[in-house]
């Protein structure tokens, strides 16, 4: 049981030295597109909120 148990955490930590890790640039890009990308779905589900809305409203009144 023991053997198992040390066999799975040097297969374990073999596994994360495989790990590549984002450099400090690649992290800054990707982050500023994410926020990039949430402002223009708010603005689009903005726009699109506004026009249901807008349509609702104009048929029931």
């Amino acid at each position: 049981m023991m053997q198992k148990i040390l066999t799975f955490y040097k297969e374990v930590k073999q596994e994360a030295l495989k790990i590549t890790w984002p450099t400090k640039p690649e992290v800054i890009t990707t982050t500023i597109m994410v926020f990039i990308f949430v402002l223009i779905s708010s603005i689009f589900f903005l726009l699109v909120d506004k026009i249901i809305s807008f349509g609702v409203e104009f048929i029931l009144f």
